[in-house]
């Protein structure tokens, strides 16, 4: 079997939890010890140099399949000053 089939094959963690960390981090601006205390605050305990290596290997794919179902901008915002 490819990888490409079973991406989370050989993991410890599962892929829901993995999915979570690499969702907020592209999300938000977060750094890897904030993802693990956020993590940890959740009862899953996963050091932050395991959450770099999960956002190395899945993030490109994740926002490869999401940027299709994001509504366009054109890049531009206006703040109302009251």
């Amino acid at each position: 079997m490819a990888r490409r089939e079973h991406p989370f094959k050989g993991r410890q963690f599962t892929s829901e939890v993995i999915l979570w960390a690499v969702r907020w981090y592209l999300q938000f601006p977060i750094s890897y010890r904030d993802l693990e205390l956020m993590l940890r605050d959740r009862g899953v305990s996963v050091d932050h140099t395991t959450i770099c290596r999960w956002i190395q290997a899945y993030a490109v794919e994740l926002e490869k399949r999401l940027r299709p179902h994001l509504r366009p901008t054109n890049g531009s915002w206006r703040v109302d000053e009251t």
